[in-house]
């Protein structure tokens, strides 16, 4: 049976059987691996808040209405909600009802499933290596598990200027 607690050897077998480690070099080009493999997450991560962004998936197709219409329709109210619809306006919260005017370039039905195929391939990718990361982790050997944190620190630091420029 495996142990369950952390150990530093240069003996690990990762994922696969042919992924069988045996000496410090070997191990040395393991860590080396399984960071590049984070830090690739850690911008796919990125890469996918980028597509989403860019693509506007995210945008309805019609704008909700507007809370001007909505309060003109009760006009006849009492004086205390004209009070409170004066503060209302001049809310955060009222500008983020504000209707969402449809882009001038709405993409077509084809290039959103496009865009859509390519957001769920990428999430499909994103949730598969962060699993083998896991389990790269669940091998309980401690150079790859400073391997990943290397790597998600390496990675994190390369993308988080990125989101920036989003």
């Amino acid at each position: 049976m495996m142990s369950m607690t952390f150990e530093v050897s240069s003996r690990v077998k990762l994922l696969f059987d042919f992924w069988d480690v045996h000496g410090p070099a070997g191990m040395v080009l393991s860590v080396l691996v399984v960071c590049l493999l984070t830090v690739f997450f850690e911008l796919l991560k990125v890469g996918r808040v980028w597509l989403s962004t860019s693509s506007q998936l995210a945008q309805p197709r019609e704008p909700f209405p507007t809370p001007a219409s909505l309060r003109s329709s009760y006009s006849h109210s009492s004086q205390c909600h004209r009070e409170s619809s004066a503060v209302l306006e001049g809310s955060p919260s009222e500008s983020s009802l504000a209707p969402i005017d449809p882009p001038s370039n709405t993409p077509s039905i084809n290039n959103s499933w496009l865009l859509h195929g390519i957001q769920t391939a990428l999430h499909v990718l994103q949730v598969t290596l962060g699993y083998m990361l896991m389990l790269c982790v669940m091998s309980y050997n401690t150079w790859i598990f400073l391997g990943v944190i290397l790597g998600s620190a390496l990675g994190y630091f390369i993308a988080f200027p990125l989101l920036g420029q989003i």
